[in-house]
């Protein structure tokens, strides 16, 4: 079983802080088109520092399409997206890509590319790879790594970065259940030092790593509410009747 390390008693850096509170990222009246086809439908959104937002939705509700958006892979057709002067974010895909190299300069390589000198990439991604629980396997080759080794590569190769905010795409859908818990424990000690964003159809992952969870349906959020309201409110059923209805797995 994998044991999230301490990092606030490791002694290593944590990034950057920024003021608790202050807005990281925002979505102002943004929508998505595909030709005719409106993925995403006027969507206004702050997060804070420090939260972590669960996005939860059926398939094609709009989930990844937001992550990708918030991420900058994907420009609106209308609307702005606003980031923190100086935040740095990173992004973790629910089948992340390995490069046909060890696991040591998978992570390696994403510093260096950053304008991180290769003696202290190497350096830095070593110290990563302790953080998930991977140093014993730096020489391995990531594409030979198990699915959930592969995620917690990932995470590591993200975190390496020292992002404010961090962005998950469905990170445990492809995983059995051993792996979905050491990825969820990776996550959770990574939660308190960064802002979490993340996509799930896991509704119990959801109760156990969000603050914040944000229900989509056909690219229109419908229910932005705090965790405990959204599954435990009577506000639920009467305001986010749709919301409802999917919690209680009747949608």
């Amino acid at each position: 079983m994998f044991v999230a390390p301490d990092l606030a008693q490791s002694g290593e850096t944590l990034p950057r802080p920024v003021q608790s509170g202050e807005t990281v990222l925002a979505l102002r009246g943004v929508g998505l088109r595909y030709g005719a086809f409106e993925a995403l439908k006027h969507i206004d959104l702050s997060i804070r520092q420090g939260e972590r937002v669960a996005l939860v939705g059926a398939n094609g509700s709009g989930k990844s399409t937001l992550l990708r958006v918030l991420h900058g892979l994907l420009t609106p057709s209308h609307g702005q997206r606003e980031l923190c002067p100086d935040c740095r974010q990173a992004m973790l895909f629910q089948r992340p890509h390995m490069l046909r190299t060890s696991a040591l300069n998978n992570v390696a390589l994403g510093l260096w590319f950053k304008g991180t000198p290769w003696r202290a990439s190497r350096t830095q991604a070593q110290a990563a790879l302790q953080r998930v629980g991977l140093a014993d396997l730096a020489n391995r080759n990531a594409k030979a790594l198990s699915g959930g080794q592969q995620q917690r590569l990932a995470l590591a190769r993200a975190w390496s970065v020292q992002p404010d905010v961090l962005l998950l795409d469905e990170p445990t859908a492809s995983l059995d259940p051993h792996a979905k818990r050491d990825v969820e424990a990776l996550v959770a000690v990574l939660g308190p030092h960064m802002t979490l964003v993340f996509s799930s159809h896991n509704l119990g992952q959801v109760k156990r790593l969000a603050s914040r969870v944000i229900y989509l349906e056909q690219g229109r959020v419908l229910a932005d509410l705090p965790v405990d309201e959204f599954f435990n409110g009577l506000v639920l059923p009467q305001k986010h009747p749709e919301a409802h209805l999917f919690v209680t797995g009747e949608s």
